[in-house]
Order: structure tokens, then C-alpha cells, then sequence
């Protein structure tokens, strides 16, 4: 019998429809209505990496933003600084997005993250006051974007500058020397994504991975009861094919 929790991606078509229907009778009709309303916005064209980011007023603006741009998923590397969230300023939006979490102890995270990335097609792009580079008006859309930031001190390492495939520079006109990291962060994200929008890129999810969130935002809206509803799921369905 499968387990609460598998990977929904993992499911066959017909056992994830399945399962939503099943979960869906435990969310709220005005709930369910807002997921089929964001959905459609929702890319994973679009990624966003924050390497060793320690404030926790930044650490959590940039979700809320990111989330609020419909990027699904966002990449947290931690290799010296650990990355809090601050309630009073994400205001939830973690539980909408997929966060992956690169924080083994004594390892490279971030020459992991950038492999994996790269593996999944995207182009890696180094964020930095101090380069000249594209602008988020004129950044190549034509594949999937990575988008590392750095942290509030140091900025971006030395691998991801060296390392990367292009570099973004945000326009500054003033003396300082650069934004905030939450700011430069909603700037490039709200920037790319309303010419993501605009052009014929397939910046949208397919009906499969939509399915797939679906189902993770049903459980997270169900609360910490939802895996034993999806156990008398899995039982339920047992025992109709024994």
C-alpha cells in the first residue's frame, strides 16, 4: 500500500486525480478557488537561489515576493549561515512555494545546487553590483533562469561569480553603493516575469506538475491531520482492488 506523503510527481495520472478528489473534500471551497486561481501563474521557468542569506527580514521578504511573482520554487544554500523565516513578514507564503534546502554539514553546497540546477536546464545567473552584465529588461529569456543572490554582506561567492553562465547588474543611479537584497531580489523577479508573460516561452507549468503542486497545497491546507485522511485513502483503495 503506498505511504502518505509520496511524492505526488511519483503518482500515476490516475492515482493523483484520485487523490485530489480525495483530499478535496477536506479544503474549503474558497480555498480550493484561490488554488485554481493562482495555478495558471505558477513557473518553475523562473528559479530563484539565495546562497548563505542570514537576516531574517530578508530571508523572508524574498519568499513573500517570489511567491508573490508565482516562481514555485526556490533554492536556500547553506553553508556557513543558517536561513530563518520571520512569520510576521512571509505571512504564509513559504507554504505555498517548494524549497529546497542544500545544508549538509562539511560539503559544497553550493557547487551541489549548481550542478543540480544545470542538470535541470537551467542558466545560472550571478546577481552582482560590482559587474557589468544584463539587466533584467535584457537577460536572454530564452531558456530557464537560476537567479543567485548573495548575502547582505559579502554578496554572491567567488564560485557562483566565477562559475556562473551570465551576470545580471540592476541600474543604479545614486551613490549607494547597492539595494537591499530583498529589494534587488523583487526588482529582477517582477522585471523577468512580466516579460515572461508577454512572450511565447513556455514559462508555464504542465498539466502534470500542476496536479502535482495541487496536491501539495491540499495537504498543507488540510493541516496536521492530512495524513491520516490520505492513509484511509491508500487503505480505501486496497481494499477495493484486493
Amino acid at each position: 500500500m503506498t505511504e502518505p506523503g509520496v511524492d505526488p510527481r511519483t503518482l500515476t495520472p490516475e492515482q493523483r486525480r484520485a487523490l485530489l478528489a480525495y483530499l478535496g473534500q477536506f479544503v474549503t471551497e474558497h480555498k480550493k478557488q484561490r488554488m485554481r486561481e493562482v495555478l495558471p501563474w505558477r513557473t518553475r521557468y523562473v528559479t530563484l537561489v539565495l546562497e548563505d542569506i542570514y537576516q531574517p527580514q530578508n530571508a523572508s521578504a524574498t519568499l513573500r515576493t517570489a511567491e508573490l511573482l508565482g516562481v514555485q520554487d526556490v533554492y536556500i544554500l547553506e553553508n556557513w549561515n543558517e536561513y530563518r523565516l520571520n512569520p510576521d513578514v512571509t505571512l504564509g507564503a513559504n507554504k505555498w512555494l517548494d524549497l529546497h534546502r542544500y545544508r549538509a554539514p562539511e560539503v559544497n553546497n553550493t557547487a551541489r545546487a549548481m550542478q543540480d540546477l544545470r542538470a535541470r536546464g537551467y542558466r545560472l545567473v550571478a546577481t552582482s553590483p560590482h559587474r557589468s552584465g544584463y539587466s533584467p529588461d535584457t537577460i536572454p529569456l530564452d531558456r530557464p533562469l537560476a537567479f543567485f543572490f548573495g548575502n547582505e554582506l559579502e554578496g554572491l561567492s567567488e564560485q557562483v561569480l566565477e562559475g556562473a553562465d551570465l551576470t545580471l547588474r540592476l541600474p543604479m543611479f545614486g551613490f549607494t553603493e547597492s539595494y537591499n537584497i530583498s529589494v534587488s531580489v523583487a526588482i529582477t523577479l517582477y522585471t523577468v516575469i512580466r516579460r515572461l508573460h508577454r512572450s511565447r516561452f513556455p514559462w508555464r507549468l504542465s498539466p502534470e506538475e500542476r496536479e502535482a503542486i495541487l496536491v501539495t497545497w491540499y495537504r498543507r491546507a488540510i493541516g496536521k491531520h492530512w495524513r491520516t485522511i490520505e492513509r484511509a485513502f491508500w487503505a480505501q483503495r486496497a481494499s477495493m482492488s484486493s
